[in-house]
């Protein structure tokens, strides 16, 4: 072995040559920068759609087909899309090229989405459009419950109380609460008794929003000193059948 009789007859060289790595390892090991959280430049922007009441079957066929149709021929610097169609919600992933401007890709969605609504089913509102990586993972995860206290009013404490209080926090990005009960009033139709009277869905949706008429609030005077007292004024009728 050369290297064997080399070292032997060089034995000084040898050794100054281990303390010099020995010293560079040291160095080394120190001055590397170290993050739990590396950054990982993969920018990604998803495209979430909600229509409430439509099967992921119609989400896929009547509006995921279609946005993906139309960031192919607006959006450039697509590395792949990928989408998810749940009931009555849709997520478009769109992954972007690693030196692709994530600022544009999300001007040039925006804009698409919102060109495309008029190609959706009516009453579809604009999607919500959210910008991350692949080095944005959730790093602490927030529970709440109270005693003699319903899902409702939880999930308002959340959404309005507490998410607002947590977004000052540099660097913080809240994510909408998951779980819990949202306000809202269900309405039962009988096929049948509609369709008797000519009536569809829909028509039952547009009838009870014209119930609850909300009007700008007015400014009448008052007394003779030009004071004002501003008031407002709500429209409500019964809903008949």
């Amino acid at each position: 072995m050369w290297i064997v009789r080399l070292a032997l007859r060089r034995p000084y060289t040898f050794v100054v040559m281990a303390i010099l790595i020995l010293i560079g390892g040291s160095l080394a090991i120190v001055r590397t920068p170290t993050d739990i959280f590396p950054n990982i430049n993969i920018p990604v922007v998803s495209i979430v759609w909600a229509y409430a009441g439509l099967v992921p079957e119609d989400m896929s066929d009547r509006i995921v087909s279609v946005t993906e149709r139309a960031l192919t021929t607006t959006v450039d610097n697509i590395e792949h899309v990928e989408s998810q169609s749940l009931y009555g919600t849709a997520v478009v992933k769109v992954f972007l090229q690693p030196n692709a401007d994530i600022q544009r890709g999300i001007a040039q969605i925006t804009a698409i989405s919102q060109t495309q609504l008029r190609q959706l089913p009516a009453g579809t509102t604009p999607p919500l459009i959210l910008a991350y990586s692949a080095s944005s993972v959730p790093v602490l995860q927030l529970a709440l419950s109270g005693r003699d206290m319903s899902e409702q009013t939880l999930n308002d404490y959340g959404l309005n109380f507490i998410r607002t209080q947590l977004i000052t926090v540099p660097g913080a990005s809240i994510p909408y609460p998951y779980g819990g009960k949202q306000r809202q009033v269900q309405v039962d139709l009988n096929p049948t008794a509609l369709q008797s009277k000519g009536l569809s869905a829909q028509d039952v949706t547009n009838a009870i929003s014209l119930q609850n008429l909300i009007l700008p609030p007015e400014r009448p005077r008052s007394a003779p000193g030009n004071t004002t007292s501003p008031f407002r004024m709500q429209l409500r009728k019964r809903l008949r059948t």
